[in-house]
């Protein structure tokens, strides 16, 4: 497969670009993009049949099911790592291992209907927490141990409202792809 078809399948909405500036009205934008993400997701895979859930989005991707529970697994993360920058002075996150995540059982095989309902409440908070978060807040940080870099929780709401739609997209254009 030539590089940039792989590319375009990895990164379908391309790669996550910060802004120069967050603005109140980037902000506020990504935070409505992180309210609606469950029900955007779950329009695009409650029909789908279990077959259908275990096709993986791209060669050597994960399977439309993996993505799915990736999502809680990745915002749930997101989530805690806000409010230890809320609660704590520069607190170093606990990283983990997707891919392996992406391997444990629940992940290969559980219904998705548990996961939507998680994504539904979880983003229901997401979003009431991020949408009450001051802009001296906005400033918080936490250290991802992975490469020691700082991150601020404004960026941390851009980086997340990409993450949802990014695996959409792969849900999407294998829908697409698929003519399902």
């Amino acid at each position: 497969m030539e590089n940039t078809a792989l590319e375009k399948l990895r990164y379908p909405i391309g790669k996550f670009i910060a802004p120069e500036i967050y603005s109140n009205d980037y902000l506020n934008s990504r935070i409505s993009e992180i309210a609606s993400f469950p029900d955007r997701l779950k329009k695009e895979v409650v029909s789908l049949s279990e077959e259908q859930l275990d096709t993986p989005y791209r060669e050597n991707g994960w399977t439309v099911r993996q993505v799915i529970h990736h999502c809680a697994d990745s915002h749930m993360n997101c989530f805690i790592r806000i409010k230890w920058a809320l609660t704590e002075d520069k607190p170093a996150i606990k990283s983990y291992y997707e891919d392996r995540w992406s391997k444990l059982h629940d992940n290969l095989t559980m219904p998705i209907q548990p996961t939507l309902s998680l994504l539904e409440g979880l983003h229901f908070r997401l979003a009431y927490l991020m949408n009450s978060i001051s802009q001296t807040d906005l400033e918080k940080i936490f250290i991802h141990p992975e490469n020691n870099k700082e991150f601020k929780i404004k960026e941390i709401i851009g980086t997340y409202a990409w993450h949802g739609s990014h695996h959409l997209a792969h849900i999407t254009e294998l829908r697409k792809r698929k003519g399902w």
